[in-house]
C-alpha cells in the first residue's frame, strides 16, 4: 500500500476493515497487545487472552509513569499519584499518555490513524516511540469517541497492529 504525504498528515486509503476490539475499558491496550503480538508474528491472541496481555500492559503502563515521573508529571490530568492509581483500574480508558508509554514499555514505535471523513482515508495523528525505529509499528485506529481498534494491513489479510 502507498502512503502519500498530503498536507500535514500522511494518508493512505481505507483498509478492508478494523477488528473489532471490545470496548471495555481495556480497547487501546487490547488494540496495542493484539498489534504487539501480530508484529512478533505470533497469530491474533483469543479474547481472554487478549484480556489477561491488556491488563499486563496497563500495569506496566502504570509503571513506566511512575518511572518517568519526572518528565510525565506534567501532562496527566489531576495529581499523578491519583492518576495513577486510576489508571491500574481495568475500566478506566487509556489515551495518548498510555500510548507514549505502550511504546516505552514494548519498545516499538505505535502509530494512531483516524478516518478522515471527507477524503475517506485515514490519517496518521499521532506517532509515539520515534525514537525504536519507524518501520513496522503497531498501529490504532482511533475512532475520536474514545474508542481504539486494531487495524486490518492494508493488501494483507493480517492485521498489522
Amino acid at each position: 500500500m502507498r502512503r502519500v504525504s498530503f498536507r500535514r498528515y500522511d494518508i493512505m486509503p481505507k483498509p478492508d476493515h478494523s477488528l473489532g476490539i471490545p470496548g471495555d475499558g481495556r480497547c487501546l491496550f487490547r488494540s496495542v497487545v493484539h498489534g504487539a503480538s501480530l508484529r512478533a508474528g505470533k497469530p491474533c491472541p483469543s479474547e481472554s487472552l487478549q484480556k489477561e496481555l491488556a491488563d499486563e500492559l496497563r500495569t506496566k503502563v502504570a509503571d513506566e509513569f511512575i518511572k518517568r515521573r519526572t518528565d510525565t508529571e506534567w501532562f496527566v490530568e489531576g495529581d499523578f499519584d491519583t492518576y495513577v492509581t486510576q489508571m491500574r483500574q481495568p475500566h478506566i480508558w487509556g489515551g495518548e499518555p498510555e500510548l507514549l508509554m505502550s511504546s516505552h514499555v514494548l519498545q516499538v514505535p505505535i502509530t494512531v490513524y483516524m478516518w478522515d471523513n471527507k477524503s475517506s482515508f485515514l490519517k496518521v495523528i499521532a506517532e509515539y516511540g520515534q525514537e525504536y525505529g519507524k518501520g513496522n509499528p503497531i498501529r490504532v485506529l482511533y475512532h475520536g469517541y474514545g474508542h481504539y481498534d486494531a487495524l486490518q494491513s492494508p493488501g494483507t489479510s493480517q492485521s498489522m497492529l
